[in-house]
């Protein structure tokens, strides 16, 4: 079995979901999808992050706890060659920038402390007991992991970065030895990918997703056609301070992200969502960004927050734009 053909191996559970349900028309596309982006779009770390994979032991009599903050997982105390084989399998899939993530006896410390955002969130959304779940723009899945331990009886989650998908696999099947079969999926896809008009999820998260869209609009359109009728957006995204109307659209990079177009004020993100037909929509949550919330650890060395920001005015970004402030936006479909 070739490498693309693994792969390929891993959705063959959610394929069979998609087409036994609202899904079906996604499932007649998706296998089609998969294969070009993984044939025609081979990352050239994927042989790496493939072989860190395979050195990750396996394990018996695995325990999760998926409502622990660092979604824990145990088992036996391990002997000091599994240890070793963990711990070097999960530093071959850095970096790690969303969780935290408890892998038996190795703490990854993620850049971002995902928990926290979990912890503004979910005390505000609809109970995701037996709901069928997106989530757009998914990281390596930390979230994914918290809905399923809510109660979500299905959760797919779209991402394109290639990294996210092993690092999410390298749980999943830790997870599996736990628990046997296990709802969530994690496809190497962008929203665009997902057919339109789908109406089929009962909620749909974009957190982290809209202020990197060109066209928010059509983002917004993009997430309520993938959402039944009186289904849950549980939108996240950067706001700035200001009026209805306001919007801030940064000369050329802000807090040295590149791809940052619209960042509104919050009563102008409401009326987005109003116009493109979401019914109620609220801000449930405003958080201006800590750097005790994303910062470099030992899991991800690279620049971050603390990096992006004016060393002298943490209100500022490097830029002098303001510093990132976080609305998290509840609406029906």
């Amino acid at each position: 079995m070739t490498d693309e053909q693994s792969i390929l191996h891993w959705f063959n559970d959610v394929l069979r979901f998609m087409r036994a349900g609202k899904l079906a028309r996604w499932a007649d596309v998706l296998p089609e999808q998969l294969t070009a982006i993984l044939h025609d779009n081979e990352h050239g770390d994927q042989q790496r992050w493939l072989n860190a994979l395979a050195q990750l032991p396996a394990l018996e009599h695995v325990q999760a706890d998926l409502n622990a903050h660092d979604i824990k997982l145990s088992a036996p105390e391990l002997t000091a060659a599994q240890s070793d084989a963990l711990h070097q399998g999960l530093r071959g899939l850095m970096p790690w920038r969303k969780g935290p993530f408890q892998f038996f006896d190795t703490f990854i410390d993620t850049e971002w402390r995902s928990d926290w955002k979990w912890d503004r969130v979910s005390p505000h959304i609809a109970p995701l007991q037996n709901r069928v779940v997106l989530d757009v723009g998914c990281g390596s899945g930390y979230h994914m992991w918290r809905m399923l331990g809510a109660g979500a009886a299905r959760v797919i989650g779209i991402d394109p970065s290639r990294l996210f998908l092993m690092q999410f696999q390298a749980y999943k099947q830790y997870l599996e030895a736990a628990q046997g079969h296990v709802g969530a999926d994690l496809l190497p896809l962008k929203m665009e990918d997902v057919p339109a008009n789908l109406k089929a999820f009962d909620t749909v998260f974009s957190m982290g997703v809209l202020y990197h869209r060109q066209s928010p609009i059509d983002h917004l359109r993009e997430l309520k056609e993938a959402l039944r009728p009186g289904g849950e957006l549980v939108l996240e995204t950067l706001v700035i301070d200001g009026p209805l109307g306001d919007v801030l659209m940064p000369e050329d990079r802000y807090a040295v992200m590149r791809n940052v177009w619209f960042i509104p004020s919050p009563e102008t993100l409401l009326l987005w969502c109003r116009r493109v037909g979401f019914k109620n929509a609220r801000i449930v949550d405003l958080n201006q960004t800590s750097i005790e919330e994303q910062r470099a650890t030992d899991w991800m060395r690279f620049n971050s927050l603390p990096d992006f920001l004016d060393p002298n005015d943490h209100n500022k970004t490097a830029e002098g734009y303001p510093a990132p402030l976080r609305a998290v936006v509840v609406a029906e479909a």
